[in-house]
């Protein structure tokens, strides 16, 4: 094979980060033609109601993955935190690659922080994990549902529609983006996305040609972090939907996972914090979900 076809959703980060897999192929292999497939997914069209309403983030990928079954597209390139927990029969997630900034942004006009806002003070978001964390510290506030692409929600703040976004560190970094001085939504207060920063290369199972040109993309220690924090989803059925944060680290060859799952509305958090071996990335994540059913998970999740 000396082409690959590469399947990519139309907005300039998903373009980004698909001309990034490329380019990195290139390097690896420079006789390789390369040609990125541009498609528009439901998720992508539908902007008057949430993710939520019209059935999670896996409508960023459907359009995608039927170009890779049906033999339009060789791979395809997705923000991992947008793929469900369970992959489409024929289909694997073949490389990850190495993670980016995985840390929340909090942006306001003024460089005020989420303390120093007035009560009421309306906030643009419309995930239910960042909702819910923001709402456990800060119940005044007015949450305020924006989608769209990062152009778009950051337009709201530049016209007043919203006082406050928060947004994703690693898509304004990749589009070298010029924003309000951005203050970071770290641990304990605040847990990223299962998968947050991580870009992640989609084929067709058993294709071991493409596989072993993507190989050169693999990121060992990105991808136990990411099993781990995963494991926690799939365990709790592996809905995009849920409010649910996870951030797994390694330090030498052990790994620490914290996850957390909150209402929407703020009230109800509970975490679970687990550590282990590097090599037991999923176990630890199942654990963790485990820990969480114990607290009440389950009863929070069939609420929503």
């Amino acid at each position: 094979m000396n082409r690959i076809r590469i399947a990519t959703r139309q907005s300039r980060l998903a373009l980004w980060q698909s001309e990034h897999v490329a380019e990195q192929l290139s390097q690896a292999h420079p006789d390789l033609a390369l040609e990125l497939v541009p498609l528009s997914t439901r998720g992508d069209e539908i902007l008057d109601r949430s993710l939520a309403e019209i059935g999670g983030k896996g409508l960023f990928l459907k359009e995608l993955e039927a170009a890779l079954l049906d033999g339009r597209a060789d791979i395809a390139v997705h923000s991992l935190k947008d793929v469900p927990a369970e992959s489409p029969p024929g289909l694997v997630l073949s490389v990850v690659l190495p993670r980016a900034n995985w840390v929340d942004w909090w942006l306001n006009a003024d460089g005020l922080s989420p303390e120093q806002m007035p009560e009421r003070a309306r906030v643009g978001t419309s995930s239910l994990r960042r909702q819910s964390q923001l709402l456990r510290m800060h119940p005044e506030f007015e949450i305020v549902p924006i989608r769209g692409n990062v152009q778009t929600r950051l337009g709201k703040l530049e016209t007043g529609e919203v006082d406050a976004v928060i947004l994703a560190a690693a898509g304004l970094e990749r589009l070298g983006l010029k924003v309000p001085t951005p203050l970071p939504l770290r641990p304990p207060e605040f847990l990223p996305a299962p998968g947050q920063g991580v870009i992640v290369v989609q084929c067709r199972e058993g294709d071991a040609e493409i596989l072993e040109h993507l190989a050169c993309l693999e990121c060992a220690e990105t991808r136990a972090r990411v099993e781990a924090e995963r494991a926690v989803v799939a365990a709790l059925g592996g809905d995009c939907r849920m409010p649910l944060a996870a951030l797994a680290e390694i330090e030498c060859d052990r790994l620490r996972l914290q996850a957390r799952l909150c209402s929407p509305d703020g009230r109800e958090c509970l975490d679970a914090r687990v550590e282990g071996s590097v090599a037991a990335a999923r176990a630890l994540g199942e654990e963790a979900a485990e820990l969480l059913k114990g607290a009440g998970a389950m009863r929070i999740l069939s609420r929503l």
